[in-house]
């Protein structure tokens, strides 16, 4: 089979696509023929070797996929050959065939197609997760999303509002508002590049609070950097900033605004919940899929790759150009 490489950290440009052995599944593992791959931002510092955890080398990045199951190990017992599948993997989706943990495994209803499985997972289900179990959100409150235009931005959007929320999308350009106020976004506020020094970082958050009608009951932050401490001052007392990513590097935060907001800083750790609780993932990834098919949520993939232009699509995240989810095409159903 063919599968894109990381033989050492590097950008994406390092990664190589060459022929390699098909995976043989284990006891407890599905293999798939994966027809399509999600792209994700922390695919990009994985290749990088700047992420939590590092994968040994060589490796395919690539953190979920949709396909066909091709074969089960002798103790699976959900999925036969012929399903249609979702699965999240942390890495290896960026290659014909993957072997992973049923566990990790969904069925994908006969109605959504596989290349929106592959963008709903993991985008849809930290968004999901960030909003209903760290942020407590609860019906009427103002949600703001920093990165409302990326992929868990637009999934965090859909969902408020299918939540009852009223939400503020923070973008970086007029494209990525009107992505935002297409996907239900009540308002949408344009902000500037970072960095910025402490007077910028206090105007912005002024700028963030008037703009969400005197304050947000919920930060969604995939983006960190000086856009997390302008979102903390522009919370209501006793808000909630659920902490998803670092796009713009990891913030320094002063905590004096944490005690006299009366904030809470809290994780949006999806991925350490598949981890853990995969019975917790299979369930959020239904509840997802009810939404999908009652047309309350809908992945706007706005680009398709090739397998061999894959590098090119992490590009895109590393320049932060994309809006909505980029897909990797490796098959066909």
């Amino acid at each position: 089979m063919k599968a894109l490489l990381s033989y050492h950290p590097g950008p994406p440009e390092s990664l190589v696509l060459e022929e390699v052995p098909d995976p043989v599944p284990g006891p407890d593992e599905v293999l798939i023929r994966v027809v399509a791959c999600g792209v994700n931002f922390p695919d990009v510092l994985l290749v990088a070797g700047k992420y939590q955890f590092r994968p040994p080398r060589p490796f395919s990045p690539g953190a979920e996929v949709a396909g066909i199951v091709e074969q089960v190990g002798a103790e699976v017992t959900r999925f036969a050959p012929g399903d249609r599948v979702m699965a999240l993997c942390s890495w290896g989706g960026m290659a014909e065939k993957l072997a992973v943990s049923e566990a990790k495994c969904v069925a994908v209803p006969g109605t959504m197609p596989l290349d929106q499985a592959a963008a709903l997972e993991l985008t849809y289900g930290t968004a999901h997760h960030a909003l209903v179990s760290p942020g407590e959100l609860k019906e009427g409150e103002t949600v703001l999303v920093l990165g409302a235009a990326g992929g868990v931005g637009l999934a965090a959007v859909e969902l408020a509002k299918a939540m009852g929320a009223r939400v503020l999308a923070a973008v970086s350009s007029p494209e990525k508002a009107l992505a935002a106020r297409e996907a239900g976004a009540d308002e949408a506020f344009l902000y500037p590049r970072g960095p910025f020094d402490k007077e910028g970082r206090r105007e912005l958050g002024r700028q963030l609070r008037a703009a969400a009608g005197g304050g947000a009951d919920v930060v969604i932050d995939p983006v960190g950097g000086d856009y997390s401490e302008a979102a903390l001052r522009a919370m209501r007392p006793g808000g909630r900033l659920v902490v998803v990513g670092f796009a713009a590097g990891i913030p320094q935060l002063p905590l004096n605004l944490v005690l006299f907001g009366e904030a809470k800083i809290v994780a949006g750790a999806w991925g350490a919940v598949v981890a853990r609780d995969p019975a917790c993932f299979r369930q959020t990834i239904g509840e997802l899929s009810s939404l999908h098919a009652r047309g309350l949520i809908r992945p706007r993939i706005s680009r398709r790759f090739p397998l061999g232009q894959a590098p090119d699509a992490l590009a895109m995240l590393e320049r932060r150009e994309a809006v909505g989810k980029i897909v990797i095409e490796i098959g066909a159903e």
